[in-house]
């Protein structure tokens, strides 16, 4: 199973969100550390959910990095995270 699939998966399920949207940026990095042959190691993800609310932005990576531990540690070497509630979701 594809990366992108795997991180897919394990957010809709934990934050059910109204918006997601992972970009592999990983091509941006070939050549640079971290960059993996497979074509999968740095992501994008644009998260809107509910499950923000009330939580600031340190509380919202830290959310979504202790869900994706494995994968962090495993296979993704950079992952940048913009999470937003609904209210804040861009226009």
């Amino acid at each position: 199973m594809a990366i992108s699939d795997t991180l897919t998966g394990k957010l809709n399920a934990a934050f059910a969100p109204q918006s997601l949207d992972i970009v592999n940026e990983s091509h941006l990095h070939a050549g640079h550390g971290g960059h993996t042959p497979n074509g999968e190691s740095h992501f994008r993800v644009h998260i809107v959910s509910e499950a923000f609310n009330g939580k600031s932005r340190i509380e919202r990576h830290r959310m979504i990095n202790e869900l994706l531990a494995v994968e962090l540690r495993d296979a993704i070497h950079a992952l940048a995270i913009h999470a937003n509630t609904p209210a804040e979701a861009p226009r």
